[in-house]
């Protein structure tokens, strides 16, 4: 045998060898990498959920699950979901798991269209990898999203600053956001977060055990597809069309353009009335109307009309109760709320609804300018109004109204519980009058057995529905170099697993310290880092506090706590 037919006989018996070796993991169903890599970028534009080279994707192109994302970048509930998805991301691996993104910004988002055009500049631009830095940058500074820092994040991202601006202003890419938007009604994904798992359905911020009963089933339902002699890069397609056969019809095109509402809650609800809530009418009043309110929020506005029509209809028999609710995304609405406090505070009631009714005429200019003409036409200094923005002063306030908000399920703005019964939204007259109307049937029936008018709403809320208790997890002790705060011998500990960069671990603070203040020495408070792949200064924060905690102990590493969150939102 000659020299040439050795090698090509080598060469041969090597690629039967890798071609055996292929056909042993296919038989397990458990092989995608030979076949994904043959292909390279796989097409899907025939699934019933098209993917296409033009969607931002995160994983293997024919990985057996696929979690298409409907999402907005200024939706609260949006970025609240981030985390489990990187969480699904670190469990499942890129081999198993595709993201991809779907641009869905939602109409009364104002800065959400513009955030998903310039993200998919970016996306066009630097590919997947620059998208995916843009997207984690935008959710993680959702509050601040305007053109200005769509091109400083685009740079951070490594796209080229004036290409970008260029294709940005001349809106090169904003028909990939209308193309996104038609399918998400076609599919029926009016709200986000949306997800539409390998075609299944999930909707909305649901908590990571909802993904991982779907992810895990799909990954069976792939390997069954697999081991039968289906192509890992044409399983995507399969599954989507096996699981829109199963799945409810879709809704016809009028119903698409109308949304259905939600069933209606016929529950009387447990609304608690604090003492420093703002209330407009009779404080005798047989009804109590509690409204949880953003001043920034046009449908708040929109419905301040229907109001005054009760107030004028029922007079001393209603009564309304306001709970501020500042909305996150929208960033001059805690400012306004800070300013009718302030008003309050001064001259109660009387002075709350002057302000609460101007505020709401100027909107949406609510800027400082206004906000201080506001402020002098009812005797309140603006300079001291500033400081008290400036320095957060009615924050446990606007907590204890969202923590109350979150209880009652009572999501978005604006949202009413009229004697305990739920009405969401911005609704017509006719649907709070046939809702009072019952309730004061019922709360006449109640003073006819001997009850005074001002027990009525006591009386009412005694058989109200509480919410659930919260769920119950076995934990695990702390390691012994976990930071603790309190008595060794506490009767109860608070494990708190947390990130010195998000805001909403921030906002926890104070709480803590009340609990501390409070239950003394009968509460301890053990820390557990939890810094998110997602906020990229939360490990070096993390593991700065713990070598202040190694180096002095406990009460260094609270005080080092503290001065993180103060400085949370500070540069660098």
């Amino acid at each position: 045998m000659n020299k040439g037919t050795a090698i090509v006989g080598f060469f041969m018996c090597f690629l039967a060898g890798m071609l055996l070796m292929w056909s042993v993991d296919r038989a397990k169903g458990v092989s995608i990498s030979a076949e994904t890599t043959a292909t390279g970028s796989v097409d899907h534009a025939g699934a019933t959920v098209p993917v296409t080279a033009k969607d931002p994707t995160w994983g293997n192109p024919a990985a057996p699950v696929t979690v298409v994302v409907f999402s907005d970048f200024q939706c609260p509930f949006c970025s609240r979901v981030e985390p489990t998805i990187t969480q699904l991301k670190t469990e499942y691996k890129a081999e198993n798991l595709r993201v991809v993104w779907k641009n869905a910004p939602l109409p009364f988002h104002k800065d959400a269209r513009p955030a998903a055009e310039a993200a998919q500049a970016v996306f066009s631009l630097g590919g997947s990898d620059a998208f995916w830095k843009f997207h984690d940058l935008a959710f993680q500074n959702q509050q601040a999203l305007s053109e200005e820092n769509y091109q400083k994040w685009a740079v951070q991202a490594g796209v080229d600053g004036g290409k970008f601006k260029q294709a940005y202003s001349a809106k090169t890419y904003a028909s990939k956001v209308d193309e996104d938007l038609a399918l998400s009604q076609k599919l029926g994904a009016n709200g986000t977060p949306a997800f539409r798992i390998n075609g299944v359905t999930l909707v909305g911020a649901q908590p990571y055990p909802q993904f991982k009963q779907i992810v895990d089933q799909q990954l069976g339902e792939a390997k069954k597809l697999i081991a039968a002699g289906t192509r890992p890069a044409d399983v995507y397609v399969e599954l989507t069309k096996k699981n829109a056969a199963v799945s409810p019809e879709q809704p016809s095109q009028q119903q698409q353009q109308k949304p259905q509402e939600p069933p209606e809650d016929t529950a009387v609800w447990k609304v608690p009335v604090n003492s420093d809530d703002p209330v407009r009418g009779n404080k005798d009043a047989l009804v109590t109307i509690v409204e949880f309110s953003d001043f920034q929020c046009p449908f708040c506005k929109r419905v301040g009309v229907t109001m005054k029509q009760i107030m004028d209809k029922y007079k001393d028999d209603v009564r309304i109760v306001w709970k501020d609710t500042p909305l996150p995304f929208h960033p001059r609405a805690k400012p306004a709320a800070t300013l009718a406090r302030h008003v309050y505070k001064a001259k109660g009631n009387a002075g709350f609804w002057a302000v609460h009714d101007d505020l709401f005429e100027s909107q949406p200019k609510l800027e400082d300018d206004d906000l201080k003409t506001i402020a002098e036409k009812h005797g309140g200094g603006w300079s001291q109004i500033q400081s008290e923005i400036t320095s957060g002063k009615f924050d446990d306030k606007f907590n204890q109204c969202a923590e109350q908000a979150s209880d009652l399920n009572a999501r978005g703005t604006p949202h009413f519980f009229v004697n305990g019964r739920r009405v969401q939204g911005a609704q017509p007259i006719e649907k709070f009058t046939a809702v009072i109307d019952e309730q004061l049937a019922k709360a006449k029936a109640i003073v006819a057995r001997g009850i005074p008018r001002s027990q009525v709403y006591d009386e009412v809320m005694k058989e109200g529905k509480e919410p659930p208790p919260a769920e119950k997890k076995e934990v695990p002790p702390p390691a012994s170099d976990s930071p603790t705060l309190g008595s060794a011998g506490a009767k109860v500990v608070i494990q708190e697993w947390s990130d010195f960069q998000c805001p909403f671990c921030k906002r926890v603070t104070p709480t803590l310290k009340q609990l501390e203040q409070e239950y003394g020495s009968k509460i301890k408070v053990v820390w557990r880092h939890m810094p998110l792949p997602f906020h990229d200064h939360a490990q070096l924060a993390a593991e700065a506090a713990q070598e202040v905690y190694a180096q002095k102990g406990d009460k260094a590493f609270w005080e080092y706590h503290d001065k993180l969150f103060a400085s949370q939102e500070a540069p660098g």
